[in-house]
């Protein structure tokens, strides 16, 4: 560690009590005869020699008159003792921290910038809680306790991870300018978005994350870390201002879409106090089935869907013709045809296409 923690200070605390024996010593004073010239109790001056009692500035003024060293001087060794008391105590505290330093994934959030790059415990342990802006693990927990509560599933994300992917997005949020939300906004933008469907993301991310943002809402994607197996995940970051944040972790066309829809059904549908976070196995709740269904009709009218599969017909020619006349991602189609087992999900995937992001996603 190269800070302040280190830094040229001593391994032990050292009271400056210490000094003034040395200098009782060589002037031949006892700790009662320098009370008494001082008019303090025995007991006060010796908790002083001690460490028990800290120099207060009335007590350093007494000193400066007795024996000559000035008032400042007690002062600066009282409050080098307290911070080094202090320094050594956040060290400890540190070393206890560092026990739950393997779950997180350190490396892949280094690799994104967002702590540096280090091997030493400590020095990782303190940037992981300046990342978080919190004193502790148990406090980093306790910033999202509606995600961070779930362990089950097929796969058991590490809450260190999923806390480490949110965090990210909070911090990606904060540098993006928002309008305050508007709810109507939102639901008129989203024929919009619907027909960026049938666009590349060279073409469609600008345009989506302007227009999210002119209706109140951050739209971040935040790569998939290690162990956190989120898709995405909506929160309110203000009463005025929603995040939205997307890992992009299989790229499929048809994931992407219908993850971004779902969760801004949950902005449109549910309350500002819950953090949602959609993993590929997440318990079916009522609000979570609530945002698939926004999700599928905002993306394929029931109605539309409905003849369709009355017709029966789902090759790729009457997939691509479906696809051009609702003006979507014929991946979409495709996807939702297999969810419902009407296809099987080996079939017609060159159809669903996978995203190529040119550096860093949108």
């Amino acid at each position: 560690m190269s800070d302040a923690l280190t830094g040229p200070w001593p391994d032990v605390a050292i009271p400056p009590g210490e000094t003034l024996s040395d200098i009782l010593k060589a002037r031949g004073l006892t700790q009662a005869e320098l009370a008494k010239r001082m008019g303090r109790p025995a007991q006060a001056i010796n908790e002083i020699i001690r460490g028990v009692k800290a120099i207060e500035p009335a007590t350093a003024f007494q000193l400066e008159r007795v024996l000559g060293t000035p008032a400042h001087f007690w002062l600066r060794l009282e409050q080098n003792h307290q911070y080094n008391k202090a320094r050594l105590s956040e060290l400890e505290q540190l070393r206890d921290e560092t026990q739950c330093l393997p779950d997180f994934p350190y490396a892949a959030i280094a690799r994104l910038g967002w702590v540096p790059h280090t091997r030493d415990p400590l020095d990782r342990m303190r940037n992981l809680l300046r990342f978080f802006e919190a004193g502790s693990c148990e406090a980093v927990k306790s910033m999202y306790p509606d995600a961070l509560h779930r362990v089950s599933g097929t796969h058991s994300p590490s809450w260190q991870s999923l806390a480490a992917w949110l965090r990210g997005g909070e911090r990606l949020a904060a540098g993006i300018e928002v309008a305050p939300y508007d709810a109507d906004a939102l639901v008129r933008s989203l024929d919009r978005v619907r027909r960026m469907t049938r666009s590349q993301p060279a073409q469609f991310c600008g345009e989506l994350r302007g227009l999210m943002a002119s209706c109140g809402v951050a739209l971040v994607f935040v790569p998939h870390l290690p162990k956190s197996y989120a898709h995405g995940a909506t929160r309110w970051l203000s009463a005025s201002r929603a995040l939205v944040q997307l890992s992009l972790r299989y790229r499929w066309a048809d994931i992407f879409w219908f993850s971004l829809f779902h969760e801004l059904g949950h902005i449109l549908r549910h309350g500002k106090r819950r953090v949602f976070v959609e993993f590929e196995d997440r318990p079916e709740t009522s609000e979570e089935q609530e945002a698939d269904r926004f999700a599928a009709e905002a993306l394929l009218p029931s109605a539309a869907y409905r003849d369709f599969v009355r017709a029966g017909t789902f090759s790729a020619i009457a997939i691509r013709q479906f696809a051009c006349a609702e003006r979507i991602h014929e991946g979409i189609i495709v996807g939702r045809l297999q969810h419902e087992g009407r296809l099987s999900h080996s079939h017609l995937n060159r159809l669903r296409e996978r995203y190529v992001f040119a550096g860093e996603p949108c």
